[in-house]
């Protein structure tokens, strides 16, 4: 396990399924059995050709979790730091989000937008609870379990529960206390 080519391809192997951090490149090479030396030639050539960036691989999993499995910022900051992502770099990436306007009402936070698509999902599902507070408190769980703050699970499961129960729906150009 001395050659420079076998820990490339491994590497390369590892970066096939979907983009990684460098610690999660660096934690399975020497997971592996590779020499740490190696492995930090490896991860250094795989930086300078691309193939490694953390900062674009926060940004790809963010955007990807915002729109196939939404979670709120909790979340996200944890499962970046266990992937190895450095703090300040999360930082950057998580206030970029909040940046850029969620949809058509740029009054929402990405973590409200978020959540509104996660209970938008899960609606079905939770209608079928015929008591209202049950179904407010199974609502406010799955967002809190989605890492949604305490505030945001608060309010959009009032404003997606108010709109479902007058018919309309979650909709994205609702907000609560608009006018019809």
């Amino acid at each position: 396990m001395e050659d420079v080519a076998v820990v490339l391809d491994a590497a390369a192997r590892f970066l096939e399924t979907r983009p990684r951090s460098v610690a999660e490149v660096e934690r399975k090479l020497g997971g592996m059995g590779y020499r740490s030396s190696l492995v930090a030639e490896v991860v250094e050539r795989l930086v300078q050709l691309g193939y490694l960036d953390d900062e674009a691989f926060a940004r790809s999993w963010v955007e990807s979790r915002d729109r196939a499995s939404p979670r709120g910022e909790h979340a996200l900051r944890r499962e970046l730091s266990q992937r190895g992502v450095d703090r300040t770099l999360v930082d950057e990436v998580l206030d970029a989000r909040r940046d850029i306007p969620a949809g058509a009402e740029a009054s929402r936070t990405p973590d409200e937008a978020a959540a509104e698509r996660l209970l938008g999902k899960r609606l079905p599902a939770i209608l079928r609870e015929a008591d209202p507070r049950r179904r407010r408190q199974k609502a406010y769980a799955l967002l809190a379990r989605s890492g949604f703050s305490p505030d945001v699970c608060g309010s959009v499961t009032r404003s997606v529960l108010a709109a479902a129960d007058a018919g309309d729906g979650p909709d994205e150009d609702d907000e609560p206390g608009a006018e019809a």
